[in-house]
């Protein structure tokens, strides 16, 4: 199951892609806002970098990239992972805090306290759909819905006919 998201071609996109996770564990997990902007931010100026990156020290040189952010790109680039997102990955209350998050109307706070009570996954949620509002029940109904790509070919296809109404 893929995330819908813009079709855009990235020649960074396994470094934007780390950067948006931990970006999201922060704002969703730590609550720390000011390190998910700065994660936000890098993955952004990153993403429309016309050239593949190679190493932390030229990803520094963009606006937005700082030092530790620069650290996190070299250890990908030579190892193909990270040690801080497999740490949090493995974390159990850390990876369903960010998975119940991305149900439409499940916030940070709401999916703290769902996993404090025991429900971590879809099958959980759907046999305590007595506990969610009627927006969150919404957003559990059509989550696969949400959470489905949608091919370049369809998106190029509704552009044309938005130009031509």
């Amino acid at each position: 199951m893929s995330k819908r998201k813009a079709p855009q071609e990235s020649l960074n996109e396994g470094i934007t892609d780390f950067l948006v996770e931990l970006a999201n564990y922060e704002r969703n997990v730590n609550r720390a806002i000011h390190k998910y902007n700065a994660y936000r931010k890098a993955a952004s100026v990153i993403a429309k970098y016309p050239t593949k990156i190679k190493s932390g020290t030229e990803a520094k040189k963009l606006d937005g990239v700082g030092a530790k952010i620069a650290e996190k790109i070299d250890e990908f680039l030579t190892t193909g992972k990270l040690r801080k997102l497999e740490k949090i990955r493995q974390d159990d209350t850390s990876s369903s805090i960010n998975f119940l998050t991305r149900v439409t109307g499940i916030g940070p706070a709401a999916a703290r306290k769902l996993v404090e009570e025991g429900i971590k996954t879809l099958d959980d949620l759907r046999n305590n759909e007595h506990k969610l509002n009627h927006h969150q029940k919404i957003g559990l109904k059509y989550f696969e819905d949400f959470e489905m790509r949608i091919p370049r070919e369809e998106m190029l296809k509704m552009q044309v006919q938005l130009y031509y109404v």
